[in-house]
C-alpha cells in the first residue's frame, strides 16, 4: 500500500482499464501494430507500471483472426501478466476490426481518475473519451524502436 496525503494510507484496488481501437486490415502486422499503439498509450496515459497489472483481456470482433493481439502486449515487455484473448459479441451494424482490452489494474487511484482510451475508429463507440493527453508519435516510436519484432512471432506448434 502507498501512503496516501495526510498520512492515512491509501487503499490499493483492482481497477478496470479500458480501450479500443481498430486494425486497418486482418493481418498480424495491422493487429499487432494497432494493439502496441493502444497498450502504450493506455499505459502512458494512467502511468501503469508493468509489476501493477493482474492481467489484460483482449477481444476482436469475429473479422480480426490473423494473430493474438495479447502477443503486443509480450512484444513491449509484459511477460508476467496473465493474458487472455477472446471474440466479440457479433452485433448487427457493429464496429468492423475492432480490438479491446480491458486492463487489471493494481493501483490506489480512483475509479474517476482512470482513464480509458478509444483510437482509431474505435472513437466513435465512446464519444465522451475524445480528450486524451497528446503522445507525440515519435515516442510511441522510440518506446518500440529496440524490439526485434520478427523474434517474437507466435509459434503455435511450440517448436523452434
Amino acid at each position: 500500500m502507498n501512503q496516501a496525503q495526510g498520512g492515512k494510507r491509501a487503499l490499493m484496488r483492482c481497477r478496470g482499464v479500458r480501450g479500443a481501437t481498430t486494425a486497418d486490415e486482418n493481418s498480424p502486422q495491422a493487429i499487432l501494430e494497432a494493439t502496441r499503439e493502444l497498450l502504450y498509450i493506455m499505459l502512458r496515459a494512467n502511468q501503469i507500471e508493468a509489476e501493477d497489472v493482474a492481467s489484460i483481456y483482449f477481444t476482436t470482433t469475429e473479422d480480426l483472426n490473423a494473430t493474438y493481439p495479447a502477443l503486443a502486449a509480450r512484444q513491449l515487455g509484459w511477460y508476467d501478466a496473465a493474458l487472455m484473448c477472446g471474440h466479440e459479441m457479433q452485433v448487427p451494424g457493429g464496429l468492423e476490426k475492432c480490438i479491446r482490452v480491458m486492463i487489471h489494474w493494481n493501483t490506489t487511484r480512483s475509479s474517476k481518475e482512470v482513464m480509458h482510451v478509444y483510437l482509431r475508429n474505435a472513437r466513435q463507440l465512446r464519444p465522451d473519451r475524445k480528450s486524451l493527453p497528446e503522445i507525440p508519435l515519435e515516442e510511441i516510436a522510440a518506446a518500440v524502436q529496440n524490439i526485434d519484432f520478427n523474434t517474437l512471432k507466435f509459434n503455435p506448434d511450440g517448436s523452434s
